[in-house]
């Protein structure tokens, strides 16, 4: 896990190009989602946390994005509400 403002730019494209990077998540929300989602494409650099996988996003708290993880959103939604 990293915080997207403290890693270099050529950094975080080598991260990206060699699969070291694939999920994102915002610190202050703890939401977490794909790369390409619309909602986390908006969010600030400084609370967008890069996680090298979904386990290490759960781990550390996060819950996943309603709009780019749908069925895992629901899932989570259902458990959480028991």
């Amino acid at each position: 896990m990293v915080l997207h403002s403290e890693i270099s730019a050529t950094s975080l494209f080598k991260a990206l190009r060699d699969n070291e990077i694939k999920w994102a998540g915002n610190r202050k929300l703890k939401i977490y989602g794909t790369l390409r989602c619309k909602s986390g494409k908006r969010m600030k650099m400084e609370n967008r946390m890069l996680f090298n996988s979904e386990e290490e996003a759960i781990q550390q708290g996060y819950r996943p994005c309603g709009h780019c993880m749908q069925k895992a959103y629901a899932k989570w939604k259902k458990d959480a509400f028991k």
